[in-house]
């Protein structure tokens, strides 16, 4: 592990954590079509948010992605879509993780989440400029 890290997990509990998420995902009633639309080589895409987590919590480089200009392109992501996103992966963490090693985790994937939330914001928006949380 990364001197630096954020804090103390495996890159095998990553591993671990990613696919048993996108496992949950493929069968949630709301995020799974949304999923559908875009992913369609599904080892590809989980190796490819493994390595974000890997470069977010344990500093290990490795991802090229920009994850605010990919949800802000997919054109049917919206801001209220967060919370059902955030609730199966702190679920899917509870499970997976030692209970400390979840709680760090679902911080910084709650501080992650409302910094996309908030991106998307911009882009949604009633014709008056209200923003659309939902």
């Amino acid at each position: 592990m990364h001197p630096l890290a954020r804090f103390a997990v495996t890159p095998a509990q990553i591993d671990a954590v990613v696919a048993a998420f996108y496992q949950s995902v493929r069968s949630h009633p709301t995020l799974a079509p949304i999923f559908a639309s875009h992913v369609s080589d599904w080892p590809a895409h989980e190796t490819k948010i493994a390595l974000f987590w890997r470069n977010a919590i344990l500093l290990e480089g490795g991802y090229g992605g920009n994850p605010m200009a990919v949800h802000r392109g997919a054109g049917n992501v919206h801001p209220g879509m967060f919370d059902p996103w955030l609730a199966l992966f702190d679920a899917t963490l509870a499970r997976e993780l030692p209970a400390e090693t979840a709680k760090a985790w679902s911080a910084l994937a709650h501080r992650i989440g409302r910094g996309l939330r908030y991106g998307l914001v911009d882009n949604a928006k009633t014709a008056s400029g209200i923003p659309i949380l939902r």
